[in-house]
């Protein structure tokens, strides 16, 4: 009997579930709070919310918004020597993936000391981290659920993977509402990146069906709500559903890992500082296409969770069904379709190529890959 492991924080979920990040953070022992944020979100309000709420039930805190899209280990430094300075106890994230990681490798960096390249690859960290309380702001990273931080090296300009059950933050307090201030654009990106989550996760070499099970649901939350929810930044129950979708694809790819998608975009967004979802979306139908002949029933399921019309047909059919479903949405939101169109010149390319072969997400992928037949998918995807 194989054994397999599941990690997830506790989880509180639903509208004005922001309001319980006070109490939540107060019971796991904390009594001055580091709160990660960024510009935006602080434009958006959501901040100054989790403060009435952190400060209702007596919490002093110090903020930290010196952050950019994709979160960089000089800021990760910063805002460590930042949080020892301020004599902090906790730490909470509240918006998207770039608040999230810098929460983490700040809550790593402060514990465990040295440097972030020390931690880069699988179960580096020695010694506890403080506490954490993650509120996303985006539906798609996922890191609120996730053992992972990636964070830029800008000495390498390549994107790090730390990865520990260590960094799976104590509580997610995931509200929708706090969604319905970011513009379609960010929306179709971040949904195209859980999106990525579930796909990879669902096909990777360390699936299990405890994995499956989340990632699946991801995939067709994604594939029904992410047009509805790009299309009317209000609609709640859109938004609540991808809300939910972003959660499960980020429990299946913590617990799975992910693939060669993710190996590629890391470097790419390292260079070209990149929203990460739009990259995925350059890449993950060529990977897709890529992976296929090694575990095509699984892209059968795909198909099937996409809602394509795949009774009757053969399954190498049904499994490019998938493809081509993944296709016509990124096409529908209107995400970029090309890294050429991102900046990307083909000079990088073998370099990109080289990285992607050392990346951590590239050991889970379901068929093996050289580095040739990566650059021949970078190739394509410009």
């Amino acid at each position: 009997m194989n054994i397999s492991k599941f990690v997830a924080p506790e989880i509180i979920f639903g509208r004005s579930a922001l309001s319980q990040i006070g109490e939540s953070t107060l019971r796991l022992g904390g009594s001055k709070v580091f709160v990660v944020s960024d510009a935006d979100v602080i434009r958006a309000g959501w901040v100054e919310s989790a403060l009435g709420f952190l400060h209702g039930v007596g919490l002093e805190t110090e903020v930290f918004a010196e952050l950019t899209t994709n979160p960089k280990d000089v800021e990760v430094e910063e805002g460590a020597q930042r949080y020892l300075s301020s004599r902090c106890d906790a730490i909470v994230a509240v918006g998207g993936g770039s608040p999230t990681d810098v929460a983490k490798a700040v809550a790593l960096l402060a514990t465990n000391g040295g440097t972030l390249r020390d931690y880069e690859g699988i179960n580096k960290i020695t010694r506890p981290l403080p506490p954490m309380v993650i509120a996303p702001s985006t539906a798609g990273a996922g890191s609120e659920v996730s053992q992972f931080a990636i964070i830029v090296d800008t000495s390498r300009k390549l994107k790090m993977s730390i990865i520990s059950k260590s960094l799976v933050p104590d509580i997610a307090v995931v509200d929708p509402q706090l969604l319905e201030t970011k513009n379609a654009h960010l929306a179709a990106a971040t949904g195209m990146d859980a999106l990525t989550h579930g796909i990879e996760a669902f096909v990777s070499l360390a699936a299990t069906p405890l994995t499956d099970i989340h990632a699946l649901k991801a995939i067709e939350l994604i594939s029904r709500n992410l047009l509805p929810a790009v299309a009317d930044r209000y609609n709640i129950e859109a938004n609540t559903n991808m809300a939910m979708a972003s959660l499960t694809a980020g429990m299946a790819f913590s617990n799975a890992i992910l693939g060669a998608t993710h190996a590629m975009t890391h470097q790419v967004d390292g260079l070209l500082d990149q929203h990460h979802g739009e990259t995925n979306a350059s890449l993950l139908p060529l990977v897709m296409e890529f992976n296929l002949e090694a575990c095509p029933e699984r892209f059968v399921e795909i198909a099937r969770v996409m809602g394509c019309r795949i009774e009757g047909k053969s399954a190498r059919y049904a499994a490019e069904s998938a493809v081509e479903a993944v296709r016509e949405l990124i096409d529908r939101v209107g995400l970029a379709k090309g890294l050429g169109e991102l900046g990307l010149e083909e000079r990088f390319i073998p370099e990109l190529s080289r990285n992607a072969m050392r990346d951590a997400c590239l050991v889970t992928n379901p068929r093996n890959a050289t580095c040739e037949e990566i650059e021949n998918i970078f190739r394509r995807a410009m």
